[in-house]
């Protein structure tokens, strides 16, 4: 390999491993705060209180670090248009979801606003989608990588996020759907009542899961890498 392009890929792998460490931390601190803001309604809001009408900027500013992760790691690989556009779909939500993250501290202390709602259930998709694009992101990534383990381990572990991803969608799409329905059967109005308590553990289980496994998939493809480069090959 001529050094010029051997120099170009190492730079390369070396913004795609910050990619990866980004996205990484992005996503766990993400989940906390989305979590303490949204579902925790008995934790500590203090810093909600005291900084507002700031408070929104820890959202605003994770979704611009998810941004910030996935465009270090276009400098990998950029000839592969596959690749690069798995990433600028990604891109497109974490994007999305700055832009509504305002919305998240609004719709907390004015619920009743039809649009902050609306805005704040958007910003729930956008970052469900994210996070599917971003397991679609890590097939691509590993598929241009030599480690097959790696490989067959990143393309089960995906695929079985997304399937949970999409399970929470389908199943929120349902229980829309029957809000809106005008004459419900009674049994039906008890069954819908009985399962919102379990429902909510249920849709963070979906969530969560995905979540924590995809971190565990940012962190050891991040370690291959590293070991790989580090060794020689």
């Amino acid at each position: 390999m001529p050094e010029a392009a051997k120099a170009e890929l190492l730079r390369g792998l070396g913004r795609l491993l910050r990619g990866l460490a980004t996205l990484f931390w992005g996503l766990g601190l993400t989940g906390f705060v989305y979590l303490e803001m949204v579902y925790l309604e008995t934790a500590p809001t203090v810093w909600r209180d005291t900084f507002s009408p700031w408070a929104f900027a820890p959202a605003l500013f994770l979704s611009l670090l998810l941004w910030h992760g996935l465009n270090q790691m276009r400098a990998f690989q950029p000839q592969e248009r596959i690749w690069q556009r798995a990433l600028s779909r990604a891109e497109i939500f974490a994007v999305l979801d700055a832009g509504l993250a305002p919305f998240l501290y609004w719709w907390y202390k004015f619920p009743s606003v039809p649009l902050f709602s609306a805005c704040t259930s958007l910003l729930l998709l956008g970052s469900v989608f994210l996070l599917l694009q971003i397991n679609c992101v890590l097939q691509r990534l590993c598929a241009m990588l030599p480690d097959l383990t790696l490989r067959s381990e990143t393309r089960l572990f995906t695929r079985f996020n997304i399937s949970l991803l999409l399970a929470f969608l389908v199943g929120l799409g349902l229980y829309l759907v029957l809000t809106r329905v005008a004459y419900r059967p009674e049994w039906l109005d008890g069954w819908m009542n009985s399962a919102v308590g379990a429902g909510i553990w249920l849709a963070l289980f979906l969530l969560l899961m995905p979540l924590a496994m995809t971190m565990a998939l940012l962190w050891k493809i991040k370690e291959v890498i590293f070991g790989s480069l580090t060794n020689g090959g």
